[in-house]
């Protein structure tokens, strides 16, 4: 069994950050959200991973590697144009073969993991495999129709309730999904679904299974997601203290600080993580925020927030919270205060805040 992981699309939710960056290498508690996937792959003992790349494709080389940091190969596979999920599929056949596969959408998070998932492929054999959960909110997402267990529908974000079951993002195929992906049509969207796909399959009487799942998942896609996962990671840390703290400074709750990074006159309160060789100066860090590798804080307080690399924040008398801030990122003090900041800041950005 192969796996097959789709990072080539662009990002246009989390914009203006991901015109510099990949939006699957955006870090959630200090770990890029693709490395996330690859250790769900590596853990169902998947040893040969193809990974989707688009116009991103170098930045995600360099992050990832060849896989063996993971025990895995890891295979880079171009997509020309983002032209749909199915698309992606018929990109991948050559990698792929005759191989049964997982695929997995590279900005998606699964706490609980995919073992399960395909262990349960491997014992029943279906020709696909859909990763399910109930939702609030079914218009937003693509949706299964379920009868005794079976999937009988798939509708891409439906404007009618027809049902609460939404495609997590993980799905499960074998060979046969190649013909389903040739033998459908664009959509309106000028995209070869793979919701069309799979429903070619259910029309023509192949076995489509569900796996209803039973933790947490979330699609990153959009700033308040790519927040609340951060939150749910950070819930899961163990306390761990690598980095200097100085008698002035107290650290609550479940927190890590990693080498290198200094804590002065600061109080941090868990869970957070505060990231190798950062500087965290007469200020407060409140709880479910991850503060990248060199990062300076200093005289300013902020809490429920990612903030990457090499970012500084300086002299901010209110509190800053809810935000994700880009690498290379200035924030200082300037003349007046409002009282509170919210941020959603691009790579190499400088803001004065007024």
């Amino acid at each position: 069994m192969k796996g097959l992981i789709l990072s080539g699309g662009r990002g246009t939710r989390l914009r203006p950050l991901t015109h510099t960056s990949a939006k699957q290498l955006v870090p959630i508690a200090n770990k890029p959200i693709l490395f996330y996937g690859i250790e769900s792959l590596a853990q169902a003992g998947i040893k040969e991973i193809g990974i989707i790349v688009g116009d991103t494709k170098k930045e995600i080389m360099a992050a990832v590697g060849d896989g063996s940091k993971w025990g895995v190969k890891v295979t880079y596979i171009e997509q020309d144009e983002p032209l749909g999920l199915a698309h992606a599929v018929l990109t991948a056949e050559d990698f792929i073969k005759d191989s049964s596969f997982v695929m997995y959408l590279g900005d998606n998070l699964i706490t609980s993991g995919v073992t399960e998932f395909v262990a349960e492929f491997e014992k029943y054999k279906p020709n696909a495999q859909l990763l399910l959960a109930q939702v609030d909110k079914p218009e937003q997402f693509g949706v299964a129709v379920l009868k005794d267990g079976k999937v009988v529908k798939l509708v891409e974000k439906p404007k009618t309730h027809i049902s609460n079951f939404a495609l997590v993002g993980v799905y499960m195929f074998d060979h046969n999904i190649f013909k389903a992906a040739k033998a459908i049509k664009p959509s309106w969207r000028n995209e070869l679904e793979i919701t069309d796909a799979i429903q070619y399959l259910v029309d023509h009487n192949y076995k489509v299974r569900s796996h209803i799942i039973d933790g947490w998942w979330k699609d990153t896609g959009k700033l308040e997601d790519m927040l609340e996962a951060n939150r749910i990671i950070l819930d899961k840390i163990e306390r761990r203290v690598d980095g200097f703290i100085d008698s002035e400074s107290k650290i609550e709750g479940r927190v890590v600080i990693e080498q290198g990074a200094e804590i002065i006159n600061s109080l941090i309160r868990g869970p957070a993580i505060i990231g190798a060789r950062a500087k965290i100066i007469n200020s407060c860090i409140g709880p479910f925020t991850s503060i990248n590798y060199e990062v300076t804080i200093k005289d300013s307080e902020l809490e429920h927030s990612i903030i990457l690399e090499n970012s500084s924040i300086i002299q901010i008398g209110s509190k800053i919270v809810d935000s994700l801030v880009g690498k290379n990122v200035q924030i200082n003090r300037s003349l007046l205060r409002p009282s509170a900041y919210r941020f959603m800041l691009g790579d190499n950005s400088q803001v004065g805040i007024l």
